[in-house]
């Protein structure tokens, strides 16, 4: 018998004791940013998914918020490591010492601590990424593990009635993934998961910039791009923005001002594949569900459905109502919290 299922046995039995010595954690694990939800305390952990390693040592040098602002100013020995590639685990050993130290601050850094976990990851994940998740959260000293799909969390966190007979669709949009989910009865009717969001919309800016302007830009300037004047459909009035960089031809560094049109139309293939897998998602609709849709929309989540008239282009193209959540960063997590209090409807709903 696997180790981890022996706890897992002998922990459900002494659940009321052990219930006083830790917390229950609901854990959306995403490619950009991890966001623990502690029962009772509510969100503890929002941080990016990112680790500073001595790569002579293998020492943990930082995690989160202090890794990130890390990234591309370390030294040779020191590298910033992402762990999570498209919403899936990429490197097992750093993927737990990040779990570690996020659960760690979510017990207020008390070690003899092992939770029951509710880890949300994206609708169309393989069986051997599930196990890798799994395994690196009972590594994590998780006493019991449950993966839920992220689309259907974003639906129970954005207040939509998935328990009943009627149609939610909604359109989850993370750092790695794009989740597109028709939901009904507690179920999934259909669901798409794409594998271009946020981080795939600042690559797109960085080689757009590169490619036009022979400029060289970081990530977090890219990000800073996509905020500030990135759009999905024109603005009432135009907008422009500084950006620095590396000139590739100079090799110094140099500043350049670039308008939200060509913003726009760098981001302009990610967006177009987003709306395309909504529209497929509607071709495959039943048509009871279809009304219920054409009445009520569809729902907008995660930190991508904050790019600018990304709703405006989606009733424009697909001629649906677009809203977006009230609180879209944090609509996984507060789902799945939601699960942490409702045993029955996480059995309806976990993966196998």
């Amino acid at each position: 018998m696997r180790p981890e299922w022996t706890t897992r046995i002998s922990f459900t039995n002494l659940r009321p004791l052990a219930s006083l010595l830790s917390e229950d954690l609901a854990i959306d694990l995403g490619t950009v940013n991890t966001r623990v939800y502690a029962r009772g305390r509510g969100v503890v952990v929002n941080e990016p998914s990112a680790v500073a390693l001595d790569e002579s040592t293998g020492e943990v040098q930082a995690v989160g918020k202090e890794a990130k602002e890390m990234l591309g100013r370390t030294p040779s020995k020191t590298r910033v490591i992402k762990p999570l590639r498209d919403g899936v685990i990429a490197d097992y050993r750093v993927t737990e010492k990040m779990l570690t130290y996020f659960i760690q601050k979510a017990h207020q850094r008390r070690t003899l601590v092992h939770p029951r976990m509710i880890i949300s990851v994206p609708s169309e994940i393989t069986q051997v990424e599930r196990r890798a998740v799994t395994d690196s959260a009972y590594r994590a000293k998780a006493a019991e593990v449950h993966l839920v799909e992220q689309a259907m969390m974003a639906a129970i966190g954005a207040g939509l009635p998935v328990t009943k007979p009627v149609g939610n669709l909604v359109v989850d949009i993370g750092g790695g993934t794009t989740d597109v989910a028709l939901i009904s009865m507690s179920g999934i009717v259909h669901a798409r998961s794409l594998r271009i969001a946020g981080n795939h919309m600042d690559e797109s800016i960085m080689n757009y910039v590169k490619r036009k302007y022979n400029l060289l830009i970081g990530e977090r300037m890219a990000e800073q791009i996509k905020i500030e004047i990135g759009s999905a459909a024109p603005f009432e009035k135009p907008v422009t923005m500084e950006i620095k960089g590396r000139s590739l031809i100079e090799g110094i560094p140099k500043a350049i001002t670039v308008d939200d049109s060509e913003i726009r139309e760098a981001l302009n293939e990610c967006v177009a594949a987003i709306v395309s897998a909504i529209r497929v998602a509607l071709e495959r609709t039943p048509p009871e569900l279809s009304a219920d849709i054409s009445d009520r929309g569809l729902v907008l989540a995660g930190g991508g459905a904050l790019l600018k008239n990304l709703d405006k282009r989606i009733r424009e193209e697909i001629g649906l109502p677009a809203r977006i959540a009230d609180d879209p960063l944090c609509s996984v997590v507060l789902g799945t919290a939601k699960l942490l209090d409702d045993f029955k409807l996480l059995r309806r709903i976990e993966l196998d």
